[in-house]
């Protein structure tokens, strides 16, 4: 094994997960190469699922991949822990001390060779500098602030269906700060459980006692998605009783409240910050060229710009396009796509040939609102036009999305077994998460 090239993929999200099961399946199976994934936790759910675990409508437990028995069958190696540093010269890449619940040493500090090195390790929250956000907002970068969100949100929906039953007040204003995709899918699943919980027990906790903002700071929401989205978007949340604020840049984040940039104040007792995006902080200190937003700026083949041994993929990488002067967007159908054409790269490496350059792709764009609808855009093949779609198909669009992103990872049998043992779950459990 030591002989063999080694190719180690540094982050287990859409991208890295997909490349290292294709590498797996072809190069790690027939032992041309060996093929390691590094993530900090033990299990992957896709990230654009994340506010469906915090309103509870998706039970993550039932959704995400232990990365050590996905490893077992599809023949790569995984190691737990934290990319910390980078030497270049050595060709070595240092993972951190990996530490339990209590703080005790587990594994100490590491380092792991490489051939070939591929960074996927995603993005975090952008507060800009928002004065209160870090202390006072919730955020929805991993699995683990999905769950605490869900455990926060539950307390909350309990303590004010108490205080109701006692004579007092119900109210919960919750602010969800930016009015992306995860902004405003994530108001209309939490107008959902507002109006599912009572159903479980909460009898004194009304849906309108549970007020739900939006606020961004551009004029319409979804700003980069075509306007007509935005327009569909808009009326289906203020139908959903969901107030949107747009035009608000929010200039403090306070323990009950946020503060916009004219002064006024909006009474918020859950916060949630979906403003923006930047690729991990540690990036910029690995010695490779970076973006302003901590990126890796790469060239079209995603080989970085000072080290064509190392790669990048997905939102933590700045890559051109062709005939643009902005890079690829970083959106879960681009780390997809990316995967797909690094896979090509990497078994050309081993053959002596040369990278296949990206071009990507936009498929168009789906918004779901929980149960209630899903808009979005396709894009023509053909034409280059969008077609705009809504209800039942659009749904249907939208939900295909994740299963192919399954059947990357397991294949097209197992993923139907998996579609199957999903539909049995939805009829024999409650449509909430309740604890």
């Amino acid at each position: 094994m030591d002989k063999l090239h080694h190719i180690v993929v540094v982050g287990g999200g859409a991208g890295g997960l997909e490349l290292v099961t294709r590498l797996g399946n072809r190069l790690g199976k027939k032992q041309k190469a060996r093929i390691t994934l590094v993530d900090a936790g033990l299990t992957h759910v896709w990230k654009p699922l994340l506010h469906e675990v915090a309103s509870g409508s998706l039970d993550a437990s039932a959704n995400e991949i232990n990365y050590r028995a996905h490893a077992r069958k599809h023949h790569y190696e995984f190691q737990l822990g934290r990319m910390a540093g980078l030497d270049r010269d050595k060709r070595e890449l240092v993972i951190d001390a990996f530490h339990d619940q209590d703080g005790e040493e587990v594994v100490p500090e590491r380092r792991i060779g490489y051939d070939t090195l591929v960074i996927a390790v995603g993005s975090t929250a952008n507060d800009f500098g928002t004065p209160g956000a870090q202390s006072n907002c919730l955020f929805l970068d991993s699995l683990e602030q999905a769950r605490r969100f869900h455990d926060l949100m539950l307390n909350a929906f309990l303590r004010k269906n108490h205080d109701a039953g006692e004579g007092g007040s119900g109210q919960l204003p919750i602010t969800i700060i930016g009015a992306g995709a995860t902004g405003v899918e994530l108001a209309a699943e939490l107008r959902l459980a507002s109006r599912e919980l009572p159903v479980y027990g909460m009898n004194y906790l009304r849906p309108e006692d549970i007020s739900i903002s939006v606020v961004e700071a551009a004029e319409r929401i979804l700003p980069a998605l075509p306007a007509r989205l935005s327009v569909a978007a808009t009326k289906e949340l203020e139908y959903q009783n969901v107030t949107v604020l747009t035009g608000q840049p929010v200039s403090e984040v306070r323990e009950d409240s946020i503060v916009m940039r004219d002064g006024t104040e909006l009474p918020s007792e859950m916060t949630i910050w979906a403003a923006g995006i930047k690729a991990p902080a540690f990036l910029a200190k690995l010695g490779l060229e970076t973006s302003r937003g901590n990126q890796l700026l790469v060239k079209q083949t995603l080989q970085t710009t000072q080290d064509d041994n190392i790669f990048a993929l997905g939102d933590c990488a700045a890559c051109p396009q062709p005939d643009s002067d902005r890079p690829v967007p970083p959106r879960a159908q681009s780390a997809h796509q990316q995967a797909a054409t690094l896979y090509k790269s990497l078994v050309n490496r081993l053959e002596g040939k040369e990278a296949v350059p990206f071009v990507y792709n936009d498929h168009g764009s789906l918004i779901n609102f929980s149960r209630y609808t899903t808009v979005g855009n396709l894009m023509g093949n053909l034409s280059g036009r969008s077609m705009y779609v809504e209800g039942k198909v659009a749904r249907l669009f939208y939900l295909s999305l994740y299963r192919m992103h399954q059947v990357a990872l397991h294949g097209l049998l197992r993923t139907g077994v998996i579609w199957f043992m999903d539909r049995i779950s939805r009829a024999m459990q409650p449509r909430l998460k309740l604890h």
